[in-house]
């Protein structure tokens, strides 16, 4: 299979990678450095060159994130919610809208992202983090509703925080609980292909369950 990790470059990004690679995959991981998701000529550029070099792609995964958060609801800072934006909605828009024509030339392609509990129970000062992952989760159900009726799924994966081994050797003594390490997720996205398109396309998978 064909796999394009965005946001390639940090922990999550590497565990996800190395799964896939592991399996005998192909992946194409970028990140910032490689491709900026915030120009929508670029992206474009780089599923011309995948569409070239592969003439399909059979996974999406798209990792790209931050979080800003304020102490209380009134202090909440516009200008996070302005980095948020970019950061969770306009590459997902720009990525999504360059690879959906390449998804539909696999006959098992999955989309995938990363979503946040707080989506769906926002904190105080969480808003504009939650509004902004909440927007990326309906952007994905419409992108699922495109691949109704055909082989490929767009879904949604729900944590409540991402941990690694650097956060670990960091933090000793935390118990980070409730989070799902990376390699877990990773697991998880490639599990999707086990799965029926129908029985997933739309969803979201609560891994904190």
């Amino acid at each position: 299979m064909i796999i394009l990790v965005t946001g390639a470059g940090g922990p999550t990004g590497e565990a996800v990678s190395g799964y896939f690679r592991e399996n005998g995959h192909t992946v194409i991981g970028v990140d910032k450095e490689h491709v900026d998701l915030l120009d929508r000529v670029a992206v474009q550029g780089l599923a011309d060159w995948i569409e070239r070099e592969h003439g399909r792609v059979d996974g999406v995964v798209h990792l790209v994130g931050g979080w800003r958060g304020s102490d209380s609801f009134a202090e909440t800072s516009l200008d996070d919610w302005d980095l948020l934006h970019d950061l969770l909605i306009r590459t997902l828009q720009h990525v999504s809208l360059a690879f959906e024509p390449l998804l539909r030339h696999s006959d098992n392609g999955r989309f995938v992202i990363v979503s946040a509990k707080a989506a769906e129970r926002p904190s105080a000062g969480g808003a504009a983090y939650a509004a902004a992952k909440a927007a990326a989760e309906a952007w994905t159900l419409s992108l699922a509703d495109s691949f109704s009726g055909t082989g490929n799924a767009a879904t949604i994966l729900v944590v409540k925080a991402l941990v690694n081994d650097a956060m670990r050797a960091e933090k000793p003594g935390a118990k980070f609980a409730g989070f799902t390490d990376v390699h877990d997720l990773a697991k998880a996205i490639g599990g999707l292909y086990d799965r029926p398109a129908a029985e997933i396309n739309g969803t979201r998978l609560d891994l904190t369950a």
